[in-house]
């Protein structure tokens, strides 16, 4: 029987030589660069975090920047909606709370805004103007607004020619004496100005009416202007000759503004600030009496309703004086009158007007006539004087000025005044002497520093005609008087939003019509993108050693 033997295999044991089988091994090297690769890779992740976060952080920042500088405009219309109450107050009112030439209280450092969790975000508004010599200097700020009767208007100036046409003596018509007076005004530059504004396409002597060989082309505008910076597109106007030194257009020449583009400082100094300092588009004054009732239309054609008005505001003698004025017009020493006429006549106003007043002064000293019929039944003439005359100018001019006009409007466009407009403004209205111009000067300084306009006439332009020193007789100031007056109603008013904490300021110039019950805007101008020119301790501290 043979028997297999079963034997198992030895077992089999790893030699100490031999390398034990298992999962793969990088190489040394091969470590090294995948820990790079990793390294690396964190790295770039944590700069990406760090960039994107930095990113969200300016972001965040740039929309609260873009929503102070909004708020800081919505503070610019707080101060226009301000301002437009402010003005809609009536004369008296106004002189009480402080007027608006240089008021503090009012006009700077007015809170709209608290913001309770951060006391620097306390949003403001503050009003300035240039405070100007009167050679039209500027000399420091003031917390107010100004008055745009005291610039001269462009878009009036053809209404200059024909209050005072061309004599041929070589000065030209009214527009360009005014526009003369102006430092570094030429008579080409003037003339080219004028065919810019009036109608005609006829060019004045040294004017200019084509500019289509301009690089483009354009036409003459020949009407009024829409924008100061429009006299740009007029010959011999320079950006130098508009805007003078003041870059960012605060009224005022800032340190980094003292050198022209040139390097030079060879500016005068009422030029620093440019023609744009002496000019308007917007000066208007009301028509309306006191009481802001229209005032009486002496021209109108309808004499027995002129007759009824002027019976509500003068007396029988002055009424009737006017009517027969109206019917028969000025006497002269040729006509005969009765040596018995009566002490009392009547006018007839079913009659027709034939004499048309030019304006109030023609009744300074008048006559006229007036047909009556005597006791015999014949028809005879009656020397009638004016009941304002010479000798009482003081006690009647106020009465004639607040209640009667030549202009049939509610209000007059372009007349300067006199109590503000600066020298170079004042020295070109027509009739105007070296003599009258230092008068007005010295006197408004002084002798008119009446804030509660105890005396009368001097609301009116007449005063310069009247005693204690008359400075004009009673020819030159009918040849002053279309050009001038003693206050305009169109203000312009700088405004500036800002934050206690500096963060962002939006600034804006408008300019607003207060001939109507709630104060118009006119204008309205964004030089928020031009810099502040008011540091924020300006804006409401002491703003005169600015």
């Amino acid at each position: 029987m043979n028997v297999v033997r079963m034997t198992s295999k030895p077992s089999q044991t790893a030699s100490p030589n031999r390398p034990r089988k298992g999962p793969l091994q990088p190489a040394a090297g091969a470590r090294g660069f995948v820990l790079i690769v990793v390294l690396v890779t964190v790295v770039l992740l944590s700069i990406s975090a760090y960039t994107f976060s930095l990113l969200m952080l300016y972001e965040q920042k740039a929309t609260k920047l873009m929503g102070r500088q909004l708020q800081s405009r919505y503070l610019v219309e707080s101060g226009v909606d301000f301002l437009r109450l402010y003005l809609s107050v009536d004369e008296a009112t106004l002189y009480e709370i402080g007027g608006v030439w240089d008021n503090a209280d009012q006009f700077t450092n007015q809170i709209v805004s608290v913001n309770p969790l951060r006391p620097t975000e306390i949003g403001r508004f503050s009003i300035i103007a240039s405070n100007l010599d009167d050679e039209g200097n500027p000399v420091s700020f003031r917390a107010g607004i100004t008055d745009e009767s005291s610039r001269l208007n462009l878009n009036t100036l053809t209404n200059a020619d024909t209050w005072l046409p061309d004599s041929g003596d070589g000065n030209g018509g009214g527009g360009r004496q005014l526009l003369m007076a102006l430092p570094q005004m030429t008579e080409d530059v003037a003339d080219a100005i004028l065919d810019w504004l009036d109608e005609d396409s006829d060019p004045r002597d040294y004017g200019v009416e084509d500019y289509s060989s301009q690089s483009p082309p354009y036409a003459c505008k020949n009407g009024p202007m829409d924008s100061i910076e429009e006299l740009l597109l007029v010959r011999g106007v320079t950006p130098q000759l508009l805007f003078g030194l003041d870059a960012n257009h605060n009224g005022i020449v800032d340190l980094d503004e003292q050198y022209a583009a040139d390097g030079t400082t060879s500016y005068e100094p009422e030029m620093q600030l440019g023609w744009a300092n002496y000019l308007t588009l917007f000066s208007k004054e009301s028509n309306l009496n006191g009481e802001g009732l229209q005032r009486i239309y002496l021209n109108s054609d309808d004499l027995e309703q002129l007759y009824d008005e002027l019976r509500s505001s003068f007396s029988e003698e002055w009424s009737n004086f006017i009517i027969a004025y109206r019917v028969n017009g000025p006497a002269d020493g040729s006509v005969e009158t009765s040596a018995d006429q009566p002490n009392y006549l009547e006018a007839d106003p079913t009659q027709q007007a034939s004499f048309t007043f030019s304006q109030i002064l023609d009744l300074v000293d008048a006559q006229t006539t007036l047909e009556f019929t005597d006791e015999e039944g014949e028809t005879q003439t009656a020397l009638l004087q004016s009941p304002v005359n010479s000798g009482n100018l003081a006690q009647t001019l106020p009465l004639l000025m607040e209640n009667l006009t030549t202009v049939d409007s509610d209000n007059i466009p372009g007349r300067i005044n006199i109590m503000q407009a600066p020298r170079a403004i004042l020295a070109g209205i027509p009739g105007m002497t070296d003599d009258i111009l230092q008068g007005i000067l010295d006197y408004r300084e002084f002798e008119l520093n009446d804030p509660g306009l105890t005396d009368l006439n001097k609301k009116y332009e007449t005063w310069i005609m009247l005693p204690p020193t008359p400075l004009v007789d009673l020819e030159t100031m009918k040849t002053m008087m279309p050009f001038i007056c003693c206050g305009g109603d169109v203000y312009r008013a700088e405004i500036v939003g800002y934050f206690d904490d500096n963060v962002a300021t939006s600034r804006a110039e408008v300019i607003l019509d207060t001939t109507e019950p709630l104060p118009r805007i006119l204008f309205w101008r964004d030089k928020s993108h031009l810099q502040r020119g008011y540091s924020v301790e300006s804006l409401g501290t002491d703003l005169n050693t600015q």
